[in-house]
């Protein structure tokens, strides 16, 4: 069983009809047996992107009834992020980002669930190590 990282785009194309991925990441969510693990960072940036109440809420049920685990971030997690921040500011690399990244440092998880393929592949754990993106098609 896989576990995956979601990132923001895929979650606005679910909730989003007129998204250009959205029948990709249906049918892939469809086929997906496994964990799936965002972040709250992760969270706010599709609240703000959808916008909705109505876009929203499918997602907040999906969370509340187990679909989704959101992995914490306290202090010490968002001292991590900020570092990554810093160390890809010329990318320049977001919050939400980095806490993806910081939640693979904790769970050992590298695989993601992005639509956002440039910066997944630019961005590097420790020892080179790169994320593995998730193939839709």
């Amino acid at each position: 069983m896989s576990a995956l990282l979601v990132d923001t785009g895929p979650l606005v194309a679910l909730a989003v009809r007129r998204d250009n991925f959205h029948a990709a990441c249906t049918g892939f969510l469809q086929n997906h047996r496994g964990r799936l693990l965002t972040t709250w960072a992760v969270l706010t940036e599709f609240s703000h992107l959808v916008g909705a109440v109505e876009a929203s809420l499918p997602l907040y049920r999906w969370i509340a009834n187990g679909g989704l685990e959101i992995f914490s971030l306290g202090r010490d997690e968002i001292v991590r992020a900020s570092d990554w921040i810093e160390r890809y500011a010329d990318r320049p690399m977001d919050l939400a980002d980095a806490s993806l990244v910081v939640a693979s440092l904790a769970t050992g998880y590298t695989q993601v669930w992005t639509l956002d393929r440039n910066d997944f592949e630019t961005y590097r754990l420790p020892g080179r190590k790169r994320f593995k993106l998730v193939e839709m098609g």
